[in-house]
């Protein structure tokens, strides 16, 4: 899996830029999109494959070799536990079978309440901002808008672009489905908070979370 940092090229991150530029031309409304590499560690799925896994090597080496003494089973489990460990942390497609799809739902929501409040969405002139937040490790897209935008937009009306996102990503088409959603953005938000004369661009056209803050 490519990190939020390496997923998109330069000239795409121009292009969204560009996009979310172009699309707050219409409107009041402060777009935007942001990429982690996940909502949360999980460090439960860890615990619980490696250990389930481990278990079943320290109880087959125990057997065939040490007659099921535990002094057999402990230095196996142990140093078993941490191999697995380390496998399912670095394959992610292993470890996203380990968690429950609710669970990633909820993360992301939270990440994305997180996310709007620490990057400072709260805090429009209007309260017309709007977080566009694609989650990798989950393939999960949670749109959040601010509470100026839900009182006359209903909730619904982002599905559809979580939709053209979630599509972008399965094809390979990731950089133009966010433009289109950008772009939709600023047509459902025109009508209802046009563009005023002293305007500005108050949040980042994109946000790329670094490994270190992920």
């Amino acid at each position: 899996m490519k990190s939020a940092s390496e997923f998109f090229s330069h000239e795409e991150q121009q292009k969204i830029e560009a996009a979310v530029r172009k699309a707050e031309t219409k409107t009041s409304g402060e777009i935007v999109p942001m990429l982690v590499n996940s909502s949360y560690e999980y460090p439960r799925a860890e615990l619980i494959g490696a250990g389930t896994l481990a278990l079943a090597v320290g109880l087959i080496f125990s057997w065939a070799v040490g007659g099921e003494s535990i002094w057999w089973f402990l230095p196996a489990f142990i140093v078993s536990f941490f191999v697995f460990q380390l496998l399912i942390r670095n394959l992610p497609d292993l470890k996203r079978k380990l968690i429950n799809p609710a669970e990633f739902d909820l993360e992301v929501k939270e990440k994305a309440l997180v996310s709007f409040v620490e990057q400072g969405l709260h805090e429009t002139r209007d309260k017309t901002g709007i977080l566009i937040l694609i989650s990798l490790f989950e393939h999960r897209v949670q749109v959040l808008a601010d509470s100026g935008i839900n009182a006359k937009v209903p909730k619904n009306t982002w599905n559809e672009l979580v939709d053209t996102i979630i599509h972008g990503l399965k094809t390979g088409d990731s950089c133009n489905a966010i433009c289109q959603a950008v772009e939709r953005c600023g047509e459902l938000l025109e009508t209802h908070f046009p563009r005023k004369d002293d305007d500005s661009d108050e949040l980042p056209n994109l946000i790329i979370e670094s490994e270190q803050n992920s």
